[in-house]
């Protein structure tokens, strides 16, 4: 149910301005100024103002607006409706769409996620009040100023989240925000406020209400951002027991061995402290070591002992993955990573070349990358070997490169087509053959030749 709310006289003074010039987009401006001469009033707000503040680009311009979604539509030319029974009307501007949403307060939520029912109003300050955190409940335009009625600007000064009023009451009405608190604190190198991280303690167990697919959203943001190690805050405050249970496990589980100096949890969060910003890399280090719990055994001497886990880790990673709704691309290459990256054969062209078709060509650098990352979160027992290791093998790949060595069939001199060319129909037969040709080439990278391969091929079918 939708309803509009009476108007009210539009107030001419808010609490918390601030006179600042943030130089909004042309597009932006213009908008805002349409709205405001026909008798509307229209903010910049949200995580635009935040990012402008922090003297960051904003991805995107959000507009908040005393019209309704019609009087938008009636002042520009091209719009469409993106969330029209919430309020929002897109506004497309030089090729880009501008979300422009009627102030509006939510009505109660039943299910920790969706409001039963949204009532525009005349007031920028409830519209602000029904948002999630004080940093993201500011707005701006150019006539105004700056309008921060929850100490926003202050909590940004102070490297703090705070939850806009009551904490309990703004997790209740959205659970996902106790996991967005945490992935903007590690976004933003911020601390959590206590009570609103009490608040995420206490209601940790209505996240089971929020969808995979948006809890996956927030995962990917936390994990790429510069502080992964805020996975132990999503630990400490209960959240990982809902969707990440096996999490908890590896926190618990010590790994009393020469090579290591913490936790499986806390090797893990200082793993994907060592590798880059990308998604599929740190989605490996979160998962590489995620059987060792079930691996676990225990020698004569009271040393722990994890054999197999990187098999039956690429399983529990796949579920994992899966049960969070990741697509197949993803999940293939985490896998891949997750079962090789404890993997060391010795150094020579053969067997490294073995590895690069297995892992794939593609993955390897990646594997590499994984390797490193691990070695440097473990104890400093042997470190240097291990890192001279992974550098052969790097030394090696690269060898094997510049060589131009045969690491897929489409590497081979000769092609399905020259074997048609000889006779032989099309079919599972070409396959086999190229297969045969390939293997050789592997082991004897000076068979990779034309001519050989050719005459290997007419032997073969005497």
């Amino acid at each position: 149910m939708f309803v509009h709310a009476a108007a009210s006289q539009p107030r001419n003074l808010y609490i918390g301005v601030k006179l600042i010039n943030m130089n909004l987009p042309a597009d932006v401006s213009n908008i805002i100024n349409v709205l405001e001469s026909n008798g509307h009033e229209a903010y910049a707000v949200g995580g635009c103002v935040r990012d402008c503040i922090l003297g960051k680009i904003p991805n995107d311009w959000d507009i908040t607006t005393s019209a309704k979604p019609e009087e938008v539509k009636s002042l520009f030319e091209r719009t469409f409706d993106t969330g029209i029974e919430h309020g929002t009307v897109t506004v497309l501007l030089s090729g880009v769409g501008y979300e422009v949403t009627t102030y509006r307060v939510d009505g109660k939520y039943n299910d920790g996620r969706h409001p039963e029912s949204v009532t525009f109003t005349a007031s920028l300050e409830e519209d602000l009040k029904r948002r999630d955190f004080t940093i993201n409940a500011m707005a701006y335009n150019d006539s105004r100023g700056l309008v921060d009625l929850f100490g926003g600007q202050q909590d940004l000064d102070n490297k703090v989240i705070r939850a806009v009023g009551n904490p309990h009451s703004r997790f209740e009405e959205d659970a996902l925000r106790m996991l967005r608190a945490l992935r903007f604190s590690a976004q933003l190198g911020f601390d959590i406020e206590d009570t609103t991280r009490q608040a995420i303690r206490d209601l940790a167990p209505s996240l089971s209400k929020i969808s995979a697919e948006r809890i996956q959203v927030e995962l990917v943001k936390l994990i790429v951002s510069d502080h992964p190690d805020r996975m132990v805050d999503v630990y400490e405050t209960g959240l990982s027991r809902v969707f990440f249970p096996e999490f908890d496990t590896m926190m618990a589980c010590d790994q009393l061995n020469k090579h290591h100096c913490y936790t499986v949890g806390m090797h893990t969060v200082h793993a994907m402290e060592n590798i880059r910003a990308d998604k599929v890399l740190r989605l490996a280090m979160l998962l590489h070591d995620i059987a060792k719990p079930n691996c676990k055994t225990v020698d004569e001497k009271g040393q722990n002992h994890f054999k197999g886990h990187p098999i039956k880790g690429a399983d529990m990673a796949k579920d994992f993955l899966r049960r969070l709704k990741f697509d197949n691309d993803t999940i293939d290459k985490v896998q891949v990573l997750v079962r090789n990256h404890d993997e060391r054969p010795e150094i020579s062209q053969r067997n490294v070349r073995r590895m690069i078709i297995r892992v794939g060509q593609d993955n390897f650098c990646n594997l590499l990358a994984v390797k490193r990352a691990d070695a440097l979160a473990q104890s400093d027992y042997h470190r240097a070997e291990k890192m001279a290791y992974i550098d052969g093998l790097q030394a090696m790949y690269e060898t094997i490169l510049a060589q131009g060595d045969c690491l897929a069939i489409k590497d081979l001199k000769v092609s399905g087509k020259d074997l048609i060319e000889l006779g032989i129909p099309q079919g599972k037969k070409i396959g086999e053959i190229l297969q045969i040709l390939f293997d050789e080439a592997v082991e004897n990278p000076e068979t990779n030749n034309r001519d050989y391969q050719l005459n290997k091929v007419l032997d073969m079918l005497k």
